[in-house]
Formats: structure tokens, C-alpha cells, sequence
């Protein structure tokens, strides 16, 4: 989807977020709420805690999904306008951590909804959740530049007649046994 250059420039410089648990013990959600604090200040950075997933840009996931919760992280990443995003915190929002396995698990979040950028962590800092965020807005900052193909320069090799080299080979010489 291609998006106006002004209205892709809001996005960028003020990113409205919002987060979800999806079922967890808590420990990144208390991280990320700590972003919110004097101490880190996110907000210096335009980015904003949103509630209504009708006016976030990206979605900030922790914990691993469960059948319970599975279709409402679906519904509320639906509600979302686009272009979204997703980042998933944690080592359970990238891969179920360790309650994958577990009967209600359905593991991470991309089991159900596709995620953009993963921080592994347990609990991850609220440094690797910024640093995370920005790196994602400025993945989308830099449009990806076309490969292209470079030239294969292919030499002529002169071929050696199938005797020479049958000649060329030597046999290995035993040596007795001392």
C-alpha cells in the first residue's frame, strides 16, 4: 500500500501504540509500562500510548497467545488502520517461551497475526523496546534499494585430454611395515 509522503511522515515522527497481553506473567508488560516513565520519557520521541486500536499504528504484543485470547488479539489487530505494525516483545511473544507446549498455548504471535519486529528477552529492558520501535520506524524510513545483478564473467578454460590426466595421476606407493 502505497501511503502519502505526509501522511507517512506523521507516522513516522509520532507513532501511536498500543499494547496487548495476550497472556503472560507480566514481567514485559511491566517493562513497557516503564517506557511511560520520566526515566525513559518515550513521549520525547512522539510516541504515544494510545487505548483505541481504531488510532494506534503499531502494536506492542507480550506474552504468549493463548486459545483464549487468540481471537481477540486478531480482532483488535483488524481494528487497526492501515499500514500496522506489530512488535513482538519477549521471548513468549516470539515463540510461546516457556508455556509453549502447554495445553492452551497456541504459541507465539505470529501464529496469528503476522509481526514485524521481535525483541527476545526475559523480561526484555525498556531500552531494547525503544531501540526496537525505532529501528522498525526506521526499517520503513528507507525504502529497500533494488539488487541487481552483477555481471558473471566467465573464462575459457583450456580442457586437458582424458589420457593426460589418466597419465598425470600417480599411484600411492606402499610402504613396508618397520
Amino acid at each position: 500500500m502505497k501511503i502519502p509522503s505526509p501522511v507517512m511522515w506523521a507516522r513516522l515522527k509520532s507513532p501511536w501504540v498500543i499494547h496487548f497481553n495476550s497472556g503472560a506473567c507480566n514481567g514485559c508488560d511491566i517493562e513497557v509500562v516503564a517506557l511511560l516513565t520520566p526515566k525513559y520519557d518515550v513521549e520525547r520521541f512522539g510516541v504515544k500510548l494510545e487505548g483505541s486500536p481504531r488510532h494506534a499504528d503499531v502494536l506492542l504484543a507480550t506474552g504468549c497467545v493463548t486459545e483464549q485470547c487468540a481471537e481477540r488479539l486478531k480482532r483488535i489487530y483488524d481494528q487497526m488502520p492501515e499500514p500496522k505494525f506489530v512488535v513482538a516483545i519477549g521471548t513468549c511473544a516470539c515463540s510461546g517461551g516457556v508455556f509453549a507446549g502447554n495445553m492452551n498455548v497456541v504459541g507465539g504471535i505470529d501464529k496469528v497475526i503476522p509481526v514485524n519486529a521481535y525483541i527476545p528477552g526475559c523480561p526484555v529492558r525498556p531500552e531494547a523496546v525503544l531501540d526496537g520501535v525505532v529501528k522498525l520506524l526506521n526499517a520503513l524510513k528507507a525504502p529497500p534499494k533494488p539488487v541487481e545483478p552483477k555481471p558473471i564473467e566467465v573464462k575459457a578454460v583450456e580442457a586437458k585430454p582424458a589420457a593426460k590426466e589418466a597419465a598425470e595421476i600417480k599411484p600411492i606407493e606402499a610402504k613396508p611395515n618397520a
